[in-house]
């Protein structure tokens, strides 16, 4: 298992990958979702949003889809990151929110009808991104990953994430391949 310097390593060649990779067409970042807490956006939620804000000031992206159903608590995830990212002076015609799926997969399916380019970048935790670019391949987008770094985040939080990440790997594959099957 990798230690914390090496998923920071991880996280900053994905996001430098990407930053790399952009053109200076329109690119949308579609940012996943994480939980809204009682008191309020959950640390992951708040550092995904903050570093989308943060591309798009770069001029790296120029659109923002926070995706993001009803949690346990209100608002959306929608709802919060869209906060948030004006918060950060994002302009709201800059942003588009999704704000009813609870999964990656519907995450990235729920968002597609909101794209105005192929060309996106998905803004989630380095952990998560491997399953996030299989599912978004899946549904015909080119597409990049841009992690966070993970300062300030708790250790323990992304160790039991990167391990939830194995079988949810699996699964998305055998639910990806069944939906891209052709009927015979």
């Amino acid at each position: 298992m990798p230690c914390k310097d090496q998923w920071q390593f991880i996280a900053t060649g994905v996001e430098h990958a990407a930053a790399s990779r952009l053109t200076s067409g329109m690119t949308t970042a579609l940012i996943l979702g994480a939980a809204v807490w009682a008191n309020g956006p959950s640390p992951t939620l708040r550092r995904r949003t903050l570093h989308a804000a943060t591309l798009y000031h770069a001029g790296k992206v120029t659109h923002l889809i926070p995706c993001g159903g009803m949690g346990q608590h209100p608002p959306t995830e929608a709802a919060a990151m869209t906060a948030l990212l004006i918060g950060a002076g994002i302009p709201a015609d800059a942003i588009t929110p999704e704000d009813t799926s609870t999964t990656t997969m519907e995450n990235i399916r729920n968002a597609l009808p909101l794209l105005q380019t192929r060309d996106v970048v998905i803004v989630t935790d380095g952990y998560h991104g491997p399953r996030a670019r299989m599912t978004a391949r899946a549904f015909g987008l080119d597409v990049r990953v841009s992690a966070p770094p993970l300062k300030g985040s708790r250790p323990m939080a992304q160790i039991k994430g990167a391990l939830r990440e194995i079988p949810a790997l699996i699964l998305y594959r055998l639910r990806l391949t069944a939906l891209t099957r052709k009927p015979r």
